[in-house]
């Protein structure tokens, strides 16, 4: 049995924004590595009515923190509609149904599917990872689920059945750079209904991937939302450039997050925080400003990590702001 959307697959406002063809804006935050529920109302109200929802991460860069989906439930409370992640690498397909079932019943229409990060990075490098399923499999089960409501084994959900828009991740600038278009195809069959890319600090780069992305008509079928983020200090734009794999940094980023601090003392560290600062936002909203004009992008994924301060700045310096009522 389905519940009445109305012709959405839904009914989640971020569906309602992208089907309305306004440029969405979603958000990110993370939960924190305690029981604490203050910390992510607090996150939510600073997002509420900035962004149309908000990706609730799963024990991101594979270190423990409080369930996505318990975080989820609060940010509901404080009115800001979350995007629920949900990893391969904790879960095998029996708990990944349980949780979605669960999920729905407490509120939640979005679901972001990845595989996670590896848990050697994180602080249980000794745990085991389950991978029972990977990404694409998974949103092809969450498809299921919605559109066929049966189980991955083929018995049918004896009653109501979770009804999530599904997102994927997707990253452009991964090698090899020509095979990225083809690993979105192969999200887009499977069911994905929206996508988040890797963050962006390559924009002819990214312009030329959805320049494929269009050719193939891939963009007819998903929403694309470009991930973005605010960049804190000219040390965090060098360690992405040389330090995280699948990122492309151009150098002038770098260069500019120098440059703005060049007249300013080392030891006038909160002069040089507060300057690099203004600057990353500035970056962030000359991006999306730009990214807004690239055919087959259907709107942003602000990733301002543990900044949720600077997203209302960035909306607003864009002219996004206030966000689209939709019914």
């Amino acid at each position: 049995m389905t519940e009445r959307t109305n012709g959405y697959k839904s009914g989640s406002n971020l569906e309602k924004i992208l089907r309305a063809g306004h440029f969405a804006v979603t958000g990110e935050l993370g939960p924190p590595q305690s029981a604490d529920g203050e910390e992510i109302r607090h996150k939510a109200r600073l997002l509420k009515g900035v962004v149309d929802a908000v990706n609730i991460t799963d024990n991101q860069t594979a270190i423990v923190r409080m369930s996505s989906i318990g975080s989820g439930v609060l940010a509901i409370d404080e009115g800001l509609e979350p995007i629920v992640q949900m990893t391969c690498r904790d879960r095998n397909r029996l708990a990944i149904q349980a949780d979605l079932l669960g999920a729905y019943a407490l509120g939640m229409r979005n679901l972001l599917c990845l595989t996670g990060d590896h848990q050697s990075f994180g602080n249980h490098p000794t745990a085991k990872n389950v991978h029972d399923l990977d990404s694409v499999q998974l949103v092809h089960m969450v498809k299921n689920m919605r559109d066929e409501a049966c189980f991955q084994c083929g018995d049918a959900i004896k009653g109501t059945a979770p009804r999530m828009l599904i997102g994927a991740a997707v990253n452009p600038f991964a090698d090899p750079f020509e095979f990225r278009p083809y690993r979105l195809a192969k999200k887009v069959a499977a069911g994905a209904d929206f996508v988040q890319t890797q963050l962006i600090y390559d924009i002819p780069r990214f312009r030329e991937y959805m320049a494929k992305v269009v050719d193939m008509g891939l963009h007819e079928k998903v929403y694309i939302l470009a991930g973005v983020g605010p960049i804190k200090s000219s040390g965090a734009a060098r360690y992405m450039r040389d330090k995280v794999p699948g990122m492309i940094v151009r150098d002038e980023y770098v260069e500019r997050m120098n440059a703005v601090v060049a007249d300013i003392p080392k030891e006038e560290k909160k002069a040089r925080r507060d300057t690099w600062a203004q600057e990353g936002i500035q970056i962030c909203v000359e991006q999306i400003q730009e990214i807004r004009e690239i055919e087959g992008v259907a709107g942003v994924h602000i990733m301002a990590i543990e900044w949720e301060e600077a997203v209302r700045s960035i909306v607003e310096g864009t002219g996004l702001f206030p966000r689209p009522a939709v019914e």
